[in-house]
């Protein structure tokens, strides 16, 4: 054998090597899913063995633990998406304007100053934050709320929320400056010899193209939101709320599930089972919010490269 063939089948032998690592690390991902799923999906069958799977997703009233206990989860996520929403509200304009800034207008030494410290953020523990809602926001919030003459609880849905949101802004900022600044710079230029200006530039050419890798920063951003828990402890409480208003206490799924699991009931009781009931509905709901978010992403990047032909 030569030792050119030699080394051809070694070649060969270290792809199929790799290809097989490769393989193994997929099958290994796809297991650990189902693994989740399914660890949940056994203990929250025998829940709904227990009691009513209709009224868990349509009930209005959740008061485990007592006589006649009730297990209505709707005031649980009503308080998840209230708060949620307030956290995109406040992270997705921030981080994009951010991003935007540092991948478009700031120099090369003001952008290499600016990262880092926007994700020094990210690195702040979820406990921290929940003292400076408790401490901090909350109490801002409800003297605003007295100037204008509204009523708000120390515990408020906002507070929690708008913390959330300052907690999020560096992954979705961190994620669109990247997706911003891989936008070819020949688009850039093209656009700038039609005559548009560095903000139309901008608007019509730089955010179409990054628009999906945007989606999927705010939808990074949207999955860390929903399974916060420190801060909605300390600043939005632990009652389960049914309602609108954010100047309210509310609770949210991850803190109910800790509730239910840190409690005196034994682990085969209804009150703990409803864990993972919760566990279950939220992986439900996060899949659903995935597959929209994937199949927005794809629109828009056939939009993209129909309106690039």
């Amino acid at each position: 054998m030569s030792t050119f063939e030699s080394r051809n089948k070694q070649r060969e032998l270290i792809e199929k090597l790799i290809k097989l690592a490769l393989v193994t690390a997929s099958v290994i991902s796809i297991l650990t899913t189902f693994g989740i799923l399914f660890s949940i999906l056994f203990e929250a069958i025998e829940f709904f063995q227990m009691r009513s799977f209709w009224y868990f997703i349509t009930g209005t009233e959740w008061s485990p633990g007592v006589e006649g206990s009730k297990f209505g989860a709707v005031p649980i996520f009503a308080g998840t998406f209230v708060i949620t929403i307030i956290a995109l509200l406040v992270a997705i304009p921030i981080g994009l304007g951010s991003a935007v800034y540092m991948s478009e207008y700031a120099s090369p030494t003001l952008r290499d100053y600016l990262k880092p410290i926007l994700e020094v953020l990210a690195g702040i523990p979820t406990v921290v934050y929940g003292f400076f809602a408790a401490i901090t926001v909350a109490p801002l919030i409800v003297k605003m709320a007295d100037a204008v003459g509204l009523e708000a609880t120390f515990n408020s849905a906002l507070a929690s929320g708008v913390v959330m949101g300052i907690m999020i802004i560096p992954v979705i900022s961190s994620l669109s400056d990247d997706v911003i600044r891989s936008v070819p710079d020949s688009q850039r230029k093209a656009a700038f010899g039609l005559g548009m200006t560095h903000g139309e530039t901008i608007r019509n050419i730089v955010l179409p193209s990054a628009l999906p890798g945007i989606i999927s920063a705010s939808l990074l951003g949207l999955s860390k939101a929903l399974g916060e828990t420190m801060i909605v402890v300390m600043a939005a409480g632990l009652r389960p709320n049914l309602s609108w208003n954010p100047l309210e206490d509310m609770t949210t799924v991850t803190v109910t599930i800790v509730n239910s699991l840190v409690g005196d009931f034994e682990f085969n009781s209804p009150e703990t089972l409803s864990a993972f009931a919760l566990g279950l509905i939220l992986f439900v709901v996060t899949l659903v919010l995935n597959m929209i978010s994937l199949s927005l992403i794809r629109k828009f990047k056939e939009k993209y490269k129909v309106n690039t032909l």
